[in-house]
């Protein structure tokens, strides 16, 4: 029998090691896999829309996952997320959109908060009363592509893909205008103010307004624009006249424009032109000259009413206006004066005659030593403005033309005003040298004997005595009514009778008319004879003593 323990270890075979041809279809199942992942992600990826950001002044309304961002009314994208930037001061608004929308976010697109809102007589967003707020888009198609946008505070008036033009336009002040204001031409609304700021020196306002197609070709390079808000109201020689674009423009202002008639219509005006915007329609009607010449003139008597912009009149034509009014005291007279500087086109004054002389120093030297002369003059009844006018009085003492601040002095003579207080002055003053004193005492003493005279007992008894006059003279007027005039009336008829009867006698056919007639020729046959021995006698006076010779 064999030990166990004494027994070796037993051996292991060798192991038979083949090398296989291929792979293995283990493979397949992890990159099928990997494919479709991969695929699916592309898919994912895809299919997701471009996410953008939104820098907003607030985000009133705006929540995430709920807020929706459309154009034009379509659902286009969501708001995914609403932050603050760093320092508080913007909100920054995450919006995730369409595929579809990816070749539209360029650098021109605009967005903002769409609400209710009641801006330029126009009520816009009332839908948003239910559904809540959302952001609108206005896309465009050109610009460079861009993800990280600047939200407006206010919707736009027009957007990008309206057919139109946008200009310019300059004034001196805002007035009643604002974005949203409408543009006219001809009572038509054919456009819209979309913006106004402020220029950086601070000396005037620009407009942006947008006037639609196709009432864009009729702005011309020379094409005027004014003021149309509120009623323009005139007061001239042709009468009274009220002018209004329409309702809207009352309310909210507005712009119209116009080529005048009197200028020819030059090409038409490009895309951004700046144009100057006047305060009124009749302001646009008045010729602009490049020349101006400055003038000094000094006035001693009060000013009040004459205000900057003021007209200058010669002989009723206005050819400048009132630069600056300002006020000086001399120490040395102790007397006080008014500056006034005024502007002049002399091109509004056509010079005629067969000279050769101009505008310049020695012209206007010879101009002030012929007589003329600056004065006030009432412009205004109701509002008491003043306005300044030019006048020749060669009347008045020789005048030399002096130049003061480098401008040269018009010599004043007072005004209208000046000269009723001078002409009232001397008429109290004639009252004052007048013995009012004496005067009022023998009216006080005519008075009294007025008085004595209506309160006396002769004047009471004739007047008593005139009244039972009064009162016999009323008793003969009835008597002479009631009783004589009858008497009267019954006289003239038989007269009439009597007058009628003798017209019978005397008619051609009557017996009394026909002796009559022979009696007539009677008596000039008797005549005749006395005639002819009247003429005997005073040939042969002779004959009363011999008789008629045979």
């Amino acid at each position: 029998m064999t030990d166990p323990v004494s027994q070796g270890p037993e051996e292991i075979p060798p192991a038979l090691v083949e090398e296989r041809s291929g792979w293995s279809v283990v493979w397949l199942i992890p990159i099928v896999a990997v494919v479709v992942g991969g695929w699916l992600a592309y898919r994912a990826i895809m299919e997701k829309g471009p996410e953008i950001t939104i820098v907003f002044e607030s985000a009133a309304g705006l929540e995430a996952g709920k807020t929706k961002v459309k154009y034009k009314d379509v659902e286009v994208g969501e708001v995914t997320d609403v932050r603050f930037n760093e320092d508080l001061s913007k909100v920054l608004v995450t919006a995730e959109l369409q595929p579809s929308m990816r070749d539209h976010l360029r650098e021109g697109t605009r967005f903002w908060v769409v609400t209710a809102r009641l801006a330029a007589g126009q009520v816009s967003g009332l839908s948003t009363l239910l559904s809540g707020a959302y952001i609108a888009m206005d896309p465009t198609g050109t610009g460079r592509p861009q993800r990280s946008f600047v939200g407006l505070n206010k919707p736009p008036v027009i957007t990008g893909r309206t057919p139109g033009t946008r200009y310019r336009l300059e004034a001196e002040s805002l007035g009643s205008i604002e974005a949203g204001s409408p543009v006219y031409y001809r009572k038509i609304r054919v456009g819209q103010v979309e913006s106004y700021e402020l220029r950086e020196d601070g000396s005037g306002i620009v407009f942006g307004i947008f006037i639609r197609a196709p009432y864009d070709r009729l702005v011309h390079e020379n094409t005027r624009f004014w003021n149309a808000s509120g009623i323009e109201v005139s007061l001239n020689a042709e009468g009274f006249r009220l002018r209004t674009e329409s309702l809207v423009s009352m309310l909210i202002g507005g712009i119209a424009f116009d080529t005048p008639e009197n200028l020819e219509r030059s090409g038409p005006a490009k895309p951004g032109t700046l144009f100057r915007l006047y305060s009124s329609r009749e302001e646009t009607t008045r010729p602009e000259y490049q020349r101006k010449e400055r003038y000094l003139i000094y006035f001693t008597d009060s000013v009040r009413g004459l205000k900057v912009g003021a007209p200058v009149l010669i002989r009723g034509i206005e050819v400048g206006k009132v630069v600056d009014v300002k006020f000086e005291f001399d120490v040395d007279t102790l007397d006080f004066r008014v500056p006034v500087l005024i502007e002049i086109e002399p091109d509004r004054v056509q010079l005629t005659g067969s000279g050769d002389k101009g505008p310049g120093r020695a012209f206007d030297e010879e101009l002030v030593a012929g007589g003329l002369r600056a004065q006030l003059s009432t412009g205004n009844l109701l509002t008491g403005q003043l306005l300044i006018e030019l006048e020749m009085h060669p009347e008045v003492p020789p005048g030399k033309l002096r130049v003061e601040h480098g401008y040269k002095v018009i010599p004043s003579i007072p005004g209208e005003i000046d000269r009723f207080k001078q002409g009232l002055l001397g008429v109290l003053q004639k009252i004052q040298r007048l013995p009012l004193d004496q005067i009022a005492e023998n009216l006080n003493a005519t008075l009294a004997g007025t008085n004595r005279i209506a309160n006396s007992p002769e004047l009471l008894q004739a007047l008593e005595h005139l009244n039972a006059t009064l009162a016999e003279t009323q008793t003969v007027a009835n008597d002479l009514s009631t009783k004589t005039l009858p008497r009267l009336e019954a006289v003239l008829q038989e007269a009439h009778r009597t007058l009628n009867d003798l017209g019978g006698l005397v008619r051609s056919d009557s017996p009394l008319y026909q002796e009559l007639m022979v009696m007539v020729k009677e008596l000039s046959a008797s005549a005749r004879s006395i005639r002819m021995m009247s003429s005997y006698l005073e040939q042969h006076p002779e004959a009363l003593l011999k008789g008629k010779r045979p």
